[in-house]
């Protein structure tokens, strides 16, 4: 683990699911990434978001915050419209990177994004794709549900249909989204778990809209499912902003 100095993630999701906004929150910062190709060199920021504007992601390229050069992020292009070399190229990646001899090129980690926006097709046939055909072999998927804080909104419009006024509406709110939230959590569980390699670990994420949210719970529960304790201990003094979480992994051991 002494030869591992970054903590690697491929970070995946369909478009819009707000990765890039979950990225800045966990390295504390409202800037963009620097990218980088394969061999550490630096790639024009105008030809990135040339492509990115064209929906196409290099899932090769590396993209690093200067807030917090420990993490190195790759971003997968999402394949939900059935690109077959889309999907073939992300496995191909996933299975090179889990198993390279070069240590620092391992990924350690797969955050693969849901947005509750559209909580009604939760599990797309993309989701089950990729949960039953990609063996992430050591390396462990920790599903993110994000935008949780839509079903606030949710809540509120199906008190109103329920014949409340906006008052009382508003004062449920939060007990209801809580529901739509487990209901819809429980619902996405249960399709995954069934597939061939299931996720290790489900997390709803709010407030990732606002600037300074604390992204605790998020390195907990990804610490917590790496299989390697050296690994662990890379994430928690990866995550400079969290000296409580330093405190914990020490206690802890």
């Amino acid at each position: 683990m002494k030869n591992i100095k970054r903590f690697r993630v491929l970070v995946m999701g369909r478009a819009n699911a707000g990765k890039t906004t979950i990225l800045q929150r966990v390295c504390n910062t409202v800037d963009k990434p620097e990218i980088f190709d394969g061999n550490g060199r630096k790639i024009d920021n105008a030809v990135v978001q040339g492509t990115l504007g064209r929906g196409y992601h290099n899932i090769e390229h590396e993209l690093v915050f200067q807030s917090n050069p420990g993490y190195v992020f790759h971003d997968s292009s999402g394949f939900e419209a059935g690109s077959t070399q889309q999907f073939e190229d992300m496995k191909k990646f996933v299975i090179s990177h889990a198993a390279t001899n070069s240590l620092d090129k391992r990924i350690h980690a797969i955050w693969y994004c849901i947005p509750m926006t559209d909580y009604e097709r939760t599990v797309t046939a993309a989701e089950q794709k990729f949960f039953n055909e990609c063996d992430t072999g050591h390396v462990p998927v920790v599903v993110l549900l994000t935008k949780v804080d839509f079903f606030h909104l949710v809540a509120i419009e199906e008190l109103l249909d329920e014949g409340l006024k906006m008052e009382e509406a508003k004062r449920g709110a939060i007990a209801r989204a809580s529901q739509l939230l487990e209901k819809w959590q429980v619902h996405i569980k249960h399709i995954l778990d069934q597939c061939k390699f299931p996720p290790e670990f489900y997390l709803p994420l709010t407030k990732m809209h606002e600037e300074g949210t604390d992204c605790t719970a998020l390195i907990q529960c990804t610490g917590s499912v790496l299989n390697e304790e050296g690994l662990e201990r890379l994430l928690i003094s990866t995550q400079q902003s969290s000296i409580a979480l330093c405190i914990e992994f020490a206690m802890g051991r």
